[in-house]
């Protein structure tokens, strides 16, 4: 390319060759549009696949009492938002069911089921995510019905739990208050976990103990051999001595032998 009268050759060269990497750059664009909408198809026919294991997965939980409250207890991030009150209305909690929207992109959804309890009147709670007409992050929820004197929200005497008791300054907060805090929708961390990490495989974290007593018994397993090897490092070592000592006293025999000579 001719160099312009107005910019030195070099300068000149690198303007053309911004020029290039901006067309280059829209045509990765354009790729990278292509293959998110691909990869959307690809999530929605799976998502469809996906539904009858979900849906024959909850028939199953529904014949194990306390399945959810116990996975809820034994997931760390879950459990940190646990107070002894909120643990206790779990127990009724009997069905969680997480459904992403046909367009994934656009939201997805989480139910829970719970029996007759002294807490409160819903038998179904929701909270939604969702893109607004804005295209910003929103959400809603149920409106929780708390029988009287029983609403764990406002209760600030729920028994603090562990992750409360590190921060004492602050009040408790209930696990329900999740479902009315729908402040920051685009990073609502409980939402993603539920969805991302409890839902896919929610019998790893139901097992979690059986897990790690198994690993524990493993672990003292290898100490007792541990301990058995080094006994018997021990008792060769004591073995190695006597030996030694019968050694020096037969050469003690031979020499005085040889003075009796």
């Amino acid at each position: 390319y001719p160099a312009s009268p107005g910019l030195p050759k070099g300068e000149k060269e690198q303007q053309e060759a911004i020029e290039h990497i901006d067309e280059v750059q829209n045509e990765i664009d354009r790729l990278n549009e292509q293959a998110s909408e691909e990869i959307l198809k690809v999530e929605q026919k799976y998502n469809k696949l996906r539904q009858p294991f979900f849906q024959k997965r909850s028939e199953l939980i529904a014949k194990i009492p306390n399945f959810w409250v116990t996975t809820f207890v034994n997931h760390p991030q879950v459990s940190a938002l646990l107070g002894e009150e909120d643990e206790e209305t779990l127990h009724y909690l009997t069905r969680v069911e997480v459904t992403e929207f046909e367009d994934v992109k656009s939201g997805y959804r989480i139910d829970f089921y719970f029996d007759e309890n002294p807490y409160f009147e819903n038998k179904v709670f929701f909270k939604e995510f969702h893109l607004n007409e804005s295209g910003d992050p929103s959400s809603k929820s149920t409106e929780i019905k708390w029988k009287s004197g029983k609403d764990l929200t406002k209760c600030s005497s729920q028994t603090q739990n562990k992750a409360s008791r590190k921060r004492q300054h602050e009040e408790p907060e209930s696990f329900f208050t999740w479902f009315t805090d729908r402040s920051d929708a685009g990073a609502d961390e409980l939402g993603e976990v539920v969805r991302d990490g409890v839902w896919p495989n929610t019998l790893k974290y139901y097992l979690v103990p059986d897990m790690d007593d198994e690993e524990g018994e493993a672990e003292d397993d290898d100490d007792e051999e541990e301990e058995g090897l080094d006994d018997i490092d021990e008792e060769g070592d004591e073995d190695e001595g006597e030996e030694d000592e019968d050694d020096d006293e037969g050469e003690e025999g031979e020499e005085d032998e040889g003075e009796d000579d």
